[in-house]
């Protein structure tokens, strides 16, 4: 009596059954792969092999030997507390002023706080044109990364932290404002919608309707936004707006890798100590 094929072990069944049914689709599958990544290293000039060149291979372990020690003297720890101190104040400079436009922002692009709406459904004409005026006005300002800002701004005031401070301001405001204006429209709408048709204001709508729900969640997203906008200003210190980044890529020229390695344990804890401040914040809204 014969087993059904099913039954049988692999190295039992016939080789026409034992062969892969899509080793077809996955051959040209690679093969498309290839055709399509292979122009792309092309034209990025992609070559790996530049890293086991002798010069570049003694230059990488010179750094790595340095980077393995961190750099510790008293005078480069005065210095690094300073540039640290400095990253900080960048980034919550920069986040509260971008707060200040992005606040009154929320208010007008967030359709459930709409007065004019009340009863219709549908705002009036100005109401709406003033709408996507704002909201248009955001979708620039987020479009241009910091990076970009800070490189004008430094061309524009010259190096130093005020070129960071105003190039966090302009990408954060708009990215505050829209993803403020989502958390407001999908919490609970009720007792905004009870305010707002009793004959209570925008602002007021906003204060004890709609941001009682949602405060965990702003708060949340906001402390998430200073984590990054301090990653922000390490990064646009390199294009010469201040802070530790300027210091890092002083320090990387050099290839001061006790240095870079100090810089980036305090880059790591600041992070790190974003992310705590967040949880703290979360557990006593939440």
């Amino acid at each position: 009596m014969h087993r059904p094929l099913s039954a049988q072990l692999p190295d039992q069944l016939p080789e026409r059954l034992r062969r892969d049914p899509a080793w077809r689709g996955r051959i040209v599958a690679c093969l498309l792969t290839v055709v399509i990544v292979w122009p792309m290293l092309v034209m990025s000039e992609f070559k790996p092999w530049i890293l086991w060149d002798w010069q570049s291979l003694s230059a990488t372990g010179r750094f790595l030997s340095d980077f393995l020690v961190p750099a510790h003297d008293a005078e480069f720890l005065q210095l690094l507390l300073r540039e640290t101190w400095q990253t900080v104040a960048i980034a919550t400079a920069g986040l509260a002023l971008a707060l200040v436009v992005a606040i009154p922002a929320t208010l007008i692009i967030t359709d459930r706080l709409s007065i004019s709406a009340l009863g219709t459904g549908r705002m009036r004409l100005p109401a709406r044109l003033l709408r996507q005026g704002v909201r248009w006005l955001l979708i620039v300002l987020r479009s241009v990364p910091e990076l970009v800002w800070a490189l004008l701004f430094v061309r524009i005031i010259g190096f130093g932290p005020t070129a960071g401070v105003l190039a966090i301001a302009l990408t954060y405001c708009g990215m505050l404002g829209k993803v403020y204006a989502e958390i407001l429209e999908s919490s609970d709408t009720h007792s905004t919608d009870t305010l707002l048709a009793n004959g209570s204001g925008r602002l007021a709508a906003l204060l004890y309707g709609a941001l009682p729900e949602s405060a965990s969640e702003l708060m949340s997203y906001t402390v998430y936004r200073w984590e990054c906008a301090i990653r922000g200003s390490v990064v646009m210190g390199f294009v010469g707006a201040g802070g530790l980044g300027q210091r890092m890529d002083e320090s990387m020229k050099m290839l001061a890798g006790a240095e870079v390695s100090s810089m980036l344990l305090v880059f790591v804890l600041l992070v790190a100590l974003a992310d705590l401040f967040s949880k703290i914040l979360r557990r006593r809204l939440g």
